[in-house]
């Protein structure tokens, strides 16, 4: 443990107090949300980023020393262990560095070298290694290892063997391959090539005759190459000039330059280069350099998806939800500020003229009738003409209401799903699209939790990477917005609960089936009494979840059941008492404001930290933290494509931010596009470092290509 410390506090510059702390509490099984709120103290304050990568690292670290045991034990039993061996395997802090000394070691399929072992050419071998001049001349070595039975029949045949042997002792030494790996790193170029008709790989045709050095290589690109690969349209494989890098294995093996054994020994060290270690360490770098695109990719998925996931919520609103569609007609519900389904509907706008009139009608009706104060309109198929309709409608009748144009990614799945059934038993799947819709505006994260995180589609090429780790990274992050808002108790439904800290999937369904006998929950202490949620539980979540209205005010702050009692007597040091929480709320707001936490913290003996939470909690009651987000663009006319010019400055928001720029939502059907070089005059290292998904900007207009449908923005010019 203390190695691992040490190791991990030089890589993340943490103290190691602070990172011997994190473990014991993430090996105690704490949950990172609650490690990061409600453990300051212990932790020296280590935000949740910090805790996180103690993990990961901790547990690769972990994962080595498990693997270098491994090893040692697998040499030792073989006899070949040497102090010089043992001192390596145990300096070793990366995994490849580790199976590249294990490799000699390796039990392994019968090779050409162990063939040519078991006829008896190791000595021949080591004589060309070691590159002494024998008594004998090269023919009369290689004679005295001819034997008709083994298949040695000729001399041909017994360097040939020995040459193998020579060739695998090559491929298989650690610095040999390291050498080879870093010229690949630094000098290699990734060929790509179209192999198949132009109309087939149309997608790939910037490809067709492709090279890049690997060093340069974006991982966009990578993806997009690794893509192609896959559906059979390129190929592609790494150029590396052969003539330098043979030079420095030669080089490195310190060949002698007129020796007897020069030929034997450069042709052993080229073919171990092209048959055993380029071919290798291809398929290694490759995989290297898809690994490092697909941890880009995800990341900037998950940074993506994190801000989606804290949008501002425009509650309060009575929502009209449209999911356009041309052939079965647009489907509308209407959702109350509660999320309750008060009205649905099929409005038929891009029919017939009688459909058009009886669409009108109906709109108006829905409207109307449930007090509609905001509009959202999913942006698939038929979107353009359903926002037209909606504009129309509202300049028409002069309806005192805007809409939102709310991407509808993930909607048909959650539409189908079973929770989606057990929510809406009684409407059409086709419906439920459109509740989603409504509600997403409403609370984007309450309804989001409900989709599968990958399905929500803020990413790029995040079908093409690791399924699994981009799985359980996006849900670490659904995780940690969950817990960074909080969850009304009462409420929630069970795809949100599932999110907090502490409650698995079963123990949500629990405290739905909890709340469904017994109603509303009056205080966190209750939730002791459901099914499998027991004290280790409840210490986890209960931070977490907020009661409103309930019996004690506390319930609907972030301060945790185990600092109530410190909370009163704060309270007190303020002049204030638990049951004027809510009558004297005015007053406690500024003195809680006003508070010296340092000062109470050294008269409490407490932890500065929980005293600046609870003052905090004081000071805001009732905070959402997504009010400080800036809240959709709302609009009652339709922007269109030929009303647009050349410099004109457009308002918009940023839909996905990608490697290469920014998609932004100007009111068009089609997103323009600000590619990272119209991003900043400043240098960057990534597009996320300018703007983030759901940022309200306003970029100039510098291309319109109407043929082809696309908008080229800038914010260089903009400013």
């Amino acid at each position: 443990m203390s190695e691992i410390t040490s190791i991990l506090a030089k890589e993340l510059i943490i103290v190691e107090k602070k990172i011997d702390a994190a473990l014991k509490l993430l090996d105690e099984g704490n949950t990172i949300p609650f490690i990061a709120r409600y453990r300051k103290e212990v932790t020296g304050e280590l935000d949740e980023e910090q805790i996180r990568n103690i993990s990961e690292r901790a547990q690769y670290l972990r994962n080595l020393a498990e693997r270098r045991s491994e090893i040692i034990l697998s040499i030792t039993a073989q006899e070949k262990m040497t102090p010089e061996l043992e001192k390596a395997i145990n300096s070793t802090t990366k995994l490849q560095d580790l199976e590249d000394l294990y490799l000699p070691y390796r039990p392994k399929k019968r090779t050409r070298a162990q063939i040519a072992r078991e006829k008896g050419l190791a000595p021949l071998a080591d004589l060309i290694i070691a590159q002494e001049k024998p008594a004998e001349t090269l023919e009369q070595l290689a004679a005295a290892y001819l034997n008709e039975e083994q298949g040695l029949l000729n001399i041909d045949d017994v360097w040939a063997g020995a040459s193998d042997i020579v060739a695998e002792t090559v491929a298989e030494r650690a610095d040999i391959r390291e050498l080879v790996r870093q010229s690949i790193r630094q000098n290699a170029e990734l060929v790509s090539e179209l192999c198949v008709d132009e109309t087939v790989g149309q997608d790939f045709l910037m490809y067709k005759e492709y090279a890049e050095p690997v060093k340069q290589l974006p991982p966009h690109r990578i993806l997009a190459l690794n893509r192609g690969e896959k559906k059979g349209c390129l190929k592609l494989h790494l150029n590396l000039p052969s003539e330098s890098t043979l030079a420095k294995i030669n080089q490195k093996l310190q060949i002698k330059a007129n020796g007897i054994f020069t030929e034997n020994y450069t042709a052993a060290a080229a073919d171990a280069y092209k048959r055993l270690i380029f071919p290798s360490l291809e398929r290694e770098i490759r995989n290297e350099l898809t690994e490092k695109a697909e941890k880009q990719a995800i990341a900037v998925f998950a940074t993506n998806l994190r801000q989606l996931l804290l949008q501002r919520p425009l509650s309060g609103h009575t929502v009209l939800g449209l999911d356009p569609g041309y052939r079965t007609g647009c489907k509308a519900a209407v959702i109350s500020p509660e999320g309750q389904v008060k009205a649905i509907g099929t409005l038929y706008m891009t029919g017939s003229d009688r459909q058009h009139a009886q669409a009108e009608e109906d709109f108006l009706n829905l409207v109307k009738n449930n007090n509609v104060t905001l509009i959202s309109i999913g942006n698939g198929t038929a979107s353009y003409e359903t926002e037209e309709f909606a504009a129309q409608m509202i300049e028409k009748h002069a309806l005192k209401l805007s809409y939102l144009i709310t991407s509808e990614a993930g909607a048909s799945v959650y539409s189908a799903s079973k929770l989606a059934r057990e929510e809406l038993p009684e409407l059409d799947v086709s419906i439920r699209g459109a509740v989603s819709i409504a509600r997403r505006v409403q609370d984007p994260l309450a309804e989001l939790v409900k989709i599968e995180p990958k399905a929500i589609g803020v990413g790029q090429y995040q079908h093409d990477v690791n399924q699994k780790t981009l799985t359980e990274t996006l849900g670490t992050v659904v995780e940690s917005c969950v817990n960074h808002v909080g969850v009304e108790l009462n409420t929630a439904s069970p795809a949100l609960l599932s999110y907090v800290a502490g409650i698995s999937a079963s123990v949500a369904k629990n405290i739905i089936t909890w709340r469904d006998t017994n109603g509303r929950f009056q205080n966190r202490k209750e939730l002791l009494k459901v099914a499998r949620l027991g004290p280790a539980a409840f210490t986890q979540c209960a931070g977490f979840l907020r009661i409103k209205d309930g019996k004690n005010p506390l319930d609907n702050t972030a301060i945790h059941p185990e600092s109530y009692e410190l909370a009163k007597i704060i309270l007190a040091e303020l002049g204030f008492s638990l049951s004027e929480c809510q009558s004297r709320q005015a007053e406690i707001i500024p003195a809680a404001q006003k508070a010296d936490a340092e000062l109470l913290a050294t008269k409490l003996a407490a932890g500065k930290p929980t005293i600046i939470d609870i003052l905090n909690a004081f000071a805001n009651p009732g905070r959402d933290p997504r009010e400080d987000a800036p809240a959709p663009i709302a609009r009652k006319k339709v922007t269109k494509l030929s009303e647009l010019e050349i410099g004109s400055v457009v308002k918009g928001t940023v839909q996905n931010v990608v490697d290469f720029g920014v998609f932004v939502d100007i009111g068009l059907k089609t997103s323009g596009l600000i590619h990272r070089s119209e991003l900043s005059n400043k240098h960057f290292r990534h597009p996320l470092d300018v703007v983030s998904v759901g940022d309200v900007i306003e970029p100039i207009i510098i291309s319109i290509d109407e043929q082809r449908n696309r908008i080229g923005l800038s914010l260089k010019k903009a400013k």
